[in-house]
């Protein structure tokens, strides 16, 4: 058992459990079962002293230590955003969501591959269905701890193992089955190694049935990449297309637009836009063009100290 104590920089706030059966909620904090090659490492998270206390149980240091690692990444616990809230304090979109809930960050994964298997669920439906068909996966293809109460997502070899029909038969799409155990197959197969960005990007792109949307679900929830904004994504388009005064739904290129002056935040910049509600909406209406949001003079870090929020 290994066991560190993390002290998140800024304003941090201790997620909730997932809706996809993984991250459960267990002796006050969250508790996770991850696997580092076949070995099982079940990992805790809790608030302790001002920290968050993160313990690792696997049958070797070093899958204890890798499942810390995994843990932190997918809190968000070592994910400083000093600079974007420095920058954008004073943003009229979203410089009143920095101000008053600080402590938003991406929800993460804490292994790629599950990012963007989850984004192949997630794609052209509502979320309420697609964190179905998470928990029926996990509940039929994902490992199981020794103590039978936590289960881990499906590996990519388990993905690759299945027959599309087996993932239809969990209520996913004919053509989206098709593209998990496609992508299953060439992660598991090596030729696409997730821990290099742009080429994995490059080579999954290949498959049909993988886009734009999805690869940037991958960047933004399991690669870490903020810049990486899922700009084909049903709340953005909403959104774009209302602040922009389009009277329609942006495209694409449109939200990209919108967001562009958020560089390298975008990403971020998304997530805390959504997050605002009514003070988004009624935010002054924004042109797309040189002239968009982000411009203001960023004003001085009103919540640059570091402390937890439970």
């Amino acid at each position: 058992m290994l066991e560190r104590d993390v002290r998140p920089p800024g304003v941090w706030r201790m997620p909730g459990p997932g809706r996809d059966g993984l991250l459960r909620r267990r002796g006050g904090g969250l508790v996770r079962l991850l696997h580092h090659g076949e070995e099982p490492v079940v990992v805790h998270a809790g608030i302790c002293s001002g920290a968050v206390r993160l313990r690792a149980r696997a049958g070797s240091r070093s899958a204890a230590a890798w499942g810390l690692d995994r843990m932190r990444f997918a809190l968000c616990l070592d994910h400083d955003l000093t600079a974007f809230h420095r920058r954008f304090v004073r943003d009229p979109l979203i410089g009143a969501t920095i101000r008053w809930r600080p402590w938003i960050r991406p929800r993460r994964s804490p292994e790629p591959f599950q990012a963007l298997a989850w984004a192949i669920c997630e794609q052209l439906i509502e979320l309420t269905r697609a964190f179905a068909i998470q928990r029926r996966l996990v509940w039929r293809y994902g490992r199981v701890s020794a103590c039978r109460t936590l289960r881990d997502a499906p590996s990519a070899t388990a993905m690759a193992g299945r027959a599309p029909a087996e993932l239809q038969a969990c209520d996913l799409a004919a053509g989206r089955s098709l593209a998990l155990v496609k992508a299953a197959r060439e992660v598991a197969a090596a030729r696409v190694d997730l821990s290099r960005h742009e080429p994995a990007w490059e080579r999954l792109r290949r498959i049909p049935g993988i886009g734009s949307w999805t690869l940037e679900k991958l960047a933004f929830h399991g690669q870490g990449r903020d810049d990486q904004l899922p700009a084909g994504d049903l709340a953005y388009v909403k959104l774009v297309g209302s602040l922009a005064g389009l009277g329609r739904r942006a495209t694409e290129d449109e939200v990209r637009e919108f967001f562009a002056p958020y560089a390298p935040y975008s990403a971020l910049a998304g997530i805390y836009a959504l997050a605002g509600g009514p003070r988004t909406i009624s935010a002054p209406a924004r042109s797309l063009g040189p002239a968009g949001p982000g411009k203001s003079p960023a004003g001085p870090q009103e919540a640059d100290s570091a402390r937890l929020v439970s």
